[in-house]
């Protein structure tokens, strides 16, 4: 009840700082990432998609950075759950402005934390990073709890991204997979967003996300 509450405070105080100006007009969210955009039209609202990196440095920081650009540009907020208390918010400037950021240290505070937030239904889009949790940690999540993610963000006008080391979410209804692997000179150069190799591993669930990814 005390988690509960003081999500609706944090609530009333975006509603009352940043005023929503988002518009849901579909059913997908666009990500400003061509590698999703154009390959399904964006992430599926209502839905979990899994973004798996199996290689070091694949990327998955500056996806994030990404899409809280995108989100900057385009006016609304973006929820991230730090699940290792890894980001680094430094390279996002006037973005963090369209930002909240949960700090969790381990893996069930984060999951915890994204109940928490997917029924509040106040974010168009909700990341979940796992990426750098312990592989104890992450086979200790009962697949219900993701079930239950999952019956939750079917409620919500909202895309649940769930980024993970390798693949571990059996309901999600998207699954894709990050294969960069970049070297630190690979780091130097230009249009690196361009360069995330995103592949579309698995599409079930709702028969519109099929109809796009196939």
């Amino acid at each position: 009840m005390a988690a509960s509450s003081k999500l609706i405070d944090l609530r009333q105080l975006l509603a009352e700082r940043f005023p929503q100006s988002f518009a849901a007009g579909s059913d997908r969210l666009r990500t400003g990432l061509p590698a999703i955009d154009a390959a399904i039209g964006g992430l599926p609202k209502n839905a979990v998609t899994e973004l798996s990196s199996p290689n070091l440095s694949a990327g998955s920081a500056l996806l994030i950075h990404v899409l809280l650009q995108n989100a900057h540009r385009d006016g609304f907020f973006l929820a991230l759950i730090d699940g290792s208390d890894s980001f680094d918010p430094q390279p996002s400037g006037q973005a963090l402005r369209n930002l909240l950021w949960v700090r969790c240290h381990q893996a069930s505070q984060a999951v915890q934390a994204a109940d928490l937030l997917l029924r509040d239904g106040n974010f168009p889009l909700v990341i979940l990073d796992l990426v750098l949790n312990a592989s104890d940690e992450l086979r200790k999540i009962p697949q219900t709890h993701w079930y239950r993610l999952q019956r939750l963000v079917e409620a919500a006008p909202t895309a649940f991204l769930v980024l993970t080391r390798r693949n571990m979410i059996g309901s999600a209804q998207l699954k894709l997979s990050l294969e960069n692997t970049w070297r630190l000179s690979d780091l130097e150069q230009p249009d690196l967003t361009t360069r995330l190799n995103i592949q579309v591993e698995r599409v079930h669930g709702p028969r519109e996300i099929m109809a796009t990814a196939g």
